[in-house]
C-alpha cells in the first residue's frame, strides 16, 4: 500500500498533530539512544518494533484509503509498543526465566507475532507476510514431512519464544541494524532532502550531462548515482530524482516508459552506490562479520560498472533516437551549484571519512546526521551576513566546537546544535529553518516504516531456519548442482532473487536468499562477500523485472505509463549489468577481494568490454543501426567474456574487435556514399 493511499503523502506539517508528535518521539527516541546507549541492545530492538508498529497502525488503514478508524488504530498501536514496555519491564525475569515462557510472555509473544505480520500486510502488501507465513508453519508442522525435508518437530511455546523474545526472531541482526544504522542513514539523507542537496545534484548533473546527447536522460542517470549518496534507497529516489527528470526526458522527446524505465533503473542502482548504499548493506556487514567500509569497498567497482551500463545503453537509444540535449544556455553551472550550496557537501564528506578510517556506522551516521543538523542552522544564521571574514571565522568556530567532541565525548555536539537552535528562534528566516529540522525528523520515520517493518518480519525467516536447519537442505541441492556447473548454480540462484523480487523488497529478498544460497556458493569457492554481493544485485534487478517490479510502477505514475510496459524498458536498460556479478564470481578481482591491482584492472576491462558489447546488442546501435548478425556476434562476444574458460576471453576479445571494426568501417563506407 502507498503512501499515496494512506495520506502519508502530505507534507509532514499536514499531518495529523498526534501522529507528527509519534514520528517526531520516535526519531528522537532513535537519534538519543544512538547517541547514549541508556538502554540494552534488546531493550532497543523492542522499542524499536513498538514505535514502528505504532506509528503504522495510527496511519496506515486495514484496507481501502484514508486514515484508519482511530479508535481501533490507537488500540493496535498501544498494544503494539505495550509489547516492548513489557520487554523493558521484565527483561531481567525474561533472562532468568532463559526461554520457559509464562501464559502472560505467551500473550505478549503471540500479540507481538500477529502485529508484525498485521503490520507488514498493511505497509507492503500480501506477498512477504505469505512467505513468511509458510516458513512459519514449516516450522509449526514441518515434521510431518517427508524425506530430508522433515525436522524434529517444535513446541508452539518454543516457536513464540524463539521469534518473541530472542535475538533469532522478530529481534534479529535485520532489526538491531534497523534500529541503529539504518535508521540514522535514513535522518541523514531526509535532512540533506529537506536542505536542498537534490537540487544541489540536479543541477550539478544539468550543468554536466545536460547539453549532451541524449543529455536529459543523462542527467537522469547521474543525479540518481550521486541521490544514491544519501538515500540508499532505490523506490525512494524514483519518487524524488524522477520528480523532475521524467518530464524533462519526456518534453526532450523520449518516450513516457522509456524515461520512466530510465529513471527506476538508475535509481535502483542507488543502493549499490558507496558510501552511503542501501540498508542491505548495513545488513550484510553485521551478518558476515565484516567491517562496513569492505562492503562498500567490494561495491566501489559493480556500482561504477552498473551506472556506465545505464549511461551507455542511455547513450546508445539516444543516438539511434537522434535526441538532442538541452541548449548549453539553459543548463546552470555545475560548479556555480556547488559554490551556492557547498557547505551541503560538508557532513556527507565528513561521513565518508569516518567510515573510511575505520569509525563504525552507528559513530559515523550519529556524527554526520549531527553535522546535518549544524551546517542547516549554522548557514541559516551566517548565510545573512555579508561580510566574507565574518563567515569564515564563524564556520572555524563551529568545527573546533565541534572537533571537541573527540575529547569531551557526545554531548559538546548536542550542546552546539542546542545553542545555533536557540540563536535560530531570534534571527529572520531562523524559525523556518527550524521548522525544516522538525520536518525531517519526522520524514525520517515516515522512511524508516517500509525498511524497518520488512526487517522485523523477515525475523520469521530467521528464526525458523535457525532453529530448523532447513537452509542446509536446501543449501545442498544447490551445492550438488554446483559441482556439476557453477553457473547453473548460479542462475538457479539469480533466478531466486528475482521470482521473490516480484513480491517483496530487496531486504528480505537478500536476507532470504542469502540464507539459503550463499553458503553454497562459499562451499564452491565463492568467496564470502562475493556470494552475498550476487544475491545483493539481483535482488535489486527484482524490482525491475517483470510481471511486478517495484521501482517501475513507482515510475508509473510520474511518466504516465503502464508499470508493466516501463519494466520491459527498464530490463532492456539494465541488461548489460547483468554480466556484472557474473563476471564478480569467476573473478573475484573484481570486487576488490583476490588478485593484486593488475587482475583488478583486466577484468574491470573486460567488464567494461562486455557491457559496451551487451548493449550494442541490446540497443542494435553503435554509429549507425547494426544488422541481426552483428547484434548476434556482439551478444556471443560479450557472453564469451563473461564465462571463464580457457580460451573464452581470447574469443571475446576477436570477436568484439571483428564486430566493432566491421560496423565502423562499413558505417564509414556509408556516409562515403551518401
Amino acid at each position: 500500500m502507498s503512501d499515496h493511499q494512506n495520506g502519508l503523502h502530505l507534507e509532514a506539517e499536514n499531518w495529523p498533530r498526534a501522529l507528527f508528535a509519534v514520528a517526531l518521539a520516535f526519531s528522537v527516541f532513535q537519534v538519543v539512544t544512538a547517541a547514549f546507549p541508556l538502554i540494552s541492545t534488546q531493550v532497543l530492538r523492542a522499542m524499536h518494533v513498538g514505535l514502528l508498529l505504532l506509528v503504522v497502525y495510527i496511519s496506515y488503514p486495514a484496507f481501502g484509503i484514508g486514515r484508519p478508524w482511530q479508535p481501533l488504530a490507537w488500540l493496535l498501536g498501544m498494544a503494539g509498543l505495550g509489547t516492548a514496555v513489557y520487554q523493558w519491564v521484565f527483561e531481567g525475569d525474561l533472562i532468568q526465566r532463559s526461554g520457559e515462557l509464562t501464559q502472560a510472555d505467551m500473550v505478549v509473544g503471540v500479540v507481538l507475532i500477529v502485529l508484525v505480520f498485521e503490520a507488514a500486510r498493511r505497509v507492503m502488501g500480501i506477498a512477504l507476510p505469505i512467505i513468511c507465513a509458510l516458513f512459519l508453519a514449516y516450522g509449526l508442522f514441518g515434521e510431518h514431512l517427508p524425506g530430508d525435508l522433515a525436522h524434529r518437530g517444535y513446541g508452539f511455546d518454543q516457536i513464540v519464544n524463539q521469534l518473541s523474545f530472542g535475538t533469532e526472531g522478530l529481534y534479529g541482526t535485520p532489526t538491531y541494524v534497523s534500529a541503529t544504522y539504518i535508521y540514522l542513514f535514513i535522518l541523514f539523507g531526509a535532512f540533506l532532502e529537506q536542505a536542498g542537496m537534490i537540487r544541489l545534484f540536479t543541477d550539478f548533473a544539468m550543468g554536466l550531462f545536460g547539453h549532451r546527447v541524449g543529455g536529459p536522460a543523462k542527467v537522469s542517470v547521474f543525479s540518481s548515482a550521486l541521490m544514491g549518496t544519501i538515500t540508499g534507497s532505490g523506490v525512494a529516489n524514483v519518487v524524488t530524482t524522477g520528480q523532475f527528470t521524467i518530464p524533462l526526458m519526456k518534453r526532450f522527446g523520449y518516450k513516457p516508459a522509456f524515461a520512466g524505465g530510465v529513471e527506476a533503473t538508475a535509481s535502483m542502482g542507488s543502493q549499490l552506490m558507496p558510501p552511503v548504499m542501501g540498508a542491505v548493506a548495513f545488513i550484510m556487514a553485521e551478518t558476515i562479520n565484516v567491517p562496513y567500509v569492505e562492503i562498500a569497498k567490494a561495491a566501489l567497482i559493480p556500482a561504477l560498472l552498473y551506472f556506465g551500463s545505464v549511461y551507455w545503453m542511455v547513450h546508445l537509444e539516444a543516438r539511434r533516437a537522434d535526441l538532442k540535449g538541452l541548449p548549453r544556455d539553459q543548463c546552470p553551472s555545475a560548479w556555480g551549484a556547488v559554490r551556492e550550496r557547498w557547505f551541503l557537501l560538508i557532513p556527507l564528506l565528513v561521513l565518508i571519512a569516518l567510515l573510511f578510517s575505520g569509525r563504525t556506522p552507528l559513530f559515523s551516521g550519529t556524527i554526520g546526521l549531527a553535522l546535518t543538523a549544524i551546517v542547516i542552522l549554522g548557514s541559516a544564521i551566517i548565510l545573512r551576513v555579508s561580510s566574507l571574514g565574518l563567515r569564515i571565522a564563524f564556520w572555524v568556530a563551529l568545527g573546533l566546537l565541534c572537533a571537541g567532541f573527540f575529547r569531551l565525548g557526545i554531548g559538546v555536539i548536542f550542546v552546539v546544535i542546542a545553542a545555533l537552535a536557540l540563536a535560530c528562534w531570534f534571527v529572520r528566516g531562523g524559525r523556518e529553518t527550524l521548522r525544516i529540522c522538525v520536518r525531517a525528523l519526522a520524514e525520517g520515520a515516515r522512511h524508516a516504516i517500509p525498511v524497518g517493518i520488512a526487517c522485523t518480519l523477515v525475523g520469521v525467516i530467521i528464526g525458523v531456519i535457525s532453529l530448523t536447519g532447513i537452509a542446509t537442505t536446501f543449501a545442498s541441492y544447490v551445492l550438488d548442482l554446483g559441482r556439476e556447473n557453477l553457473l547453473l548454480s548460479l542462475v538457479l540462484t539469480m533466478v531466486t532473487c528475482l521470482v521473490l523480487g516480484m513480491g517483496i523488497p530487496t531486504i528480505p529478498n537478500y536476507i532470504i536468499t542469502s540464507s539459503i544460497a550463499a553458503p553454497a556458493l562459499l562451499e564452491l569457492g565463492v568467496p564470502l562477500i562475493v556470494s552475498h554481493m550476487f544475491v545483493f544485485y539481483f535482488g535489486i534487478l527484482a524490482d525491475l523485472t517483470p510481471p511486478v517490479a517495484l521501482a517501475c510502477f513507482a515510475a508509473a505514475p510520474i511518466a504516465k505509463e503502464r508499470g508493466l510496459k516501463i519494466s520491459f524498458w527498464a530490463v532492456r536498460i539494465a541488461l548489460a549489468g547483468f554480466v556484472v556479478p557474473f563476471m564478480a564470481v569467476y573473478s573475484p578481482a573484481l570486487m576488490l577481494q583476490e588478485g593484486g591491482w593488475g587482475a583488478t584492472l583486466y577484468v574491470t576491462c573486460k567488464a567494461v568490454l562486455a557491457i559496451g558489447l551487451w548493449g550494442m546488442a541490446s540497443i542494435g546501435y553503435l554509429q549507425g543501426p547494426l544488422a541481426w548478425w552483428e547484434r548476434l556476434v556482439a551478444f556471443a562476444a560479450g557472453a564469451s567474456l563473461v564465462l571463464a574458460l580457457p580460451i573464452s576471453d581470447e574469443l571475446g576479445f576477436v570477436l568484439g574487435a571483428l564486430v566493432i571494426g566491421w560496423h565502423l568501417w562499413r558505417q564509414r563506407a556509408r556516409e562515403a556514399v551518401a
